[in-house]
């Protein structure tokens, strides 16, 4: 039984969420802040949390498994040189979902920002 199980679909295909995923991920590893949609931001959320917390132990072993999940080398080298020295001592909750007020022009989506607790 599948009772109390939830996914951000983002109503897309399965593929193309996955791809969307991976891509913001790669943008929050450059960068440490986006502006995206907010149901993106939950769904993000998860993924970026467990990349992190993989991280955290810098081994050949977990780079390869998060170069496997982020197809990126400037992601990953920042990911394990700057983002997971600054979160060895926290427990989880690496990241930060901030609701912003207005929709976004054009369909009025809600928009939120996600970024990186330092």
């Amino acid at each position: 039984m599948r009772h109390g199980k939830h996914k951000y679909t983002l109503g897309v295909k399965p593929a193309h969420r996955v791809a969307i995923i991976k891509n913001l991920a790669i943008e929050v590893f450059e960068h440490g802040q986006i502006k995206t949609t907010h149901a993106r931001c939950m769904a993000l959320r998860t993924f970026v949390d467990k990349l992190i917390t993989l991280a955290k132990e810098d081994t050949v072993h977990n780079r390869r498994t998060a170069y496997s999940k982020l197809n990126s080398k400037d992601a990953v080298t920042n990911l394990f040189t700057k983002v997971a020295p600054k979160c060895k001592t926290r427990n989880g909750g690496y990241t930060r979902v901030i609701k912003i007020a207005d929709g976004r022009v054009g369909d009025s989506a809600k928009m939120s920002y996600f970024s990186l607790v330092d």
